[in-house]
């Protein structure tokens, strides 16, 4: 199945993947589109774990589980799929990643740590609020935003302080 790490929390990760595929399912449905199986495919390869993947990660992951893909049908099969709020894209990495209100219209930022490269996803609209604020104060008129925060994650940060504790510890021996 997939090489990439599973990142995710203290969850039973399966159920993510379940309730993303029925999600989809029911967007499609409401929306009369159709989510085919390659399209099905790729969603569930973005859910796979919590972590970014990459348009060319998918296409190597379709195509070792036998489907045979292209770049175009891998970048539509996103494209079909951002349009539907389903799948979010990170620009900072050229990756893509599951959305946790699919089908809805709705701000969103996403946290990235830059250590494990874990993401969530917020949705602040206070942030956006600022934003679009900022923007009319200078007469500019916001057409979309990107709001990408890059840092350290709880985890990361925690074992970062818990590795410097122990080399100044190693020092002052």
């Amino acid at each position: 199945m997939s090489n990439r790490a599973n990142r995710s929390h203290d969850h039973i990760h399966a159920h993510c993947v379940t309730d993303a595929l029925a999600a989809a399912d029911a967007v499609c449905a409401a929306r009369g589109a159709r989510l085919t199986p390659l399209r099905r495919r790729v969603l569930e390869l973005v859910w796979a774990d919590h972590a970014p993947v990459g348009a060319y990660t998918l296409l190597d992951e379709l195509k070792a589980g036998g489907h045979p893909a292209a770049p175009p049908t891998v970048y539509r099969a996103l494209d079909f799929l951002m349009e539907h709020g389903l799948v979010h894209r990170l620009a900072s990495l050229n990756a893509y990643i599951g959305c946790i209100s699919p089908g809805q219209r709705h701000v969103h930022q996403h946290l990235i740590c830059r250590a494990c490269r874990s993401v969530t996803e917020i949705t602040d609209q206070s942030i956006a609020t600022a934003a679009e604020d900022a923007g009319r104060r200078l007469g500019f008129c916001i057409e979309g935003q990107v709001v990408e925060l890059s840092g350290l994650c709880a985890t990361c940060a925690a074992h970062g302080a818990e590795r410097q504790t122990l080399d100044m510890t190693g020092l002052l021996r």
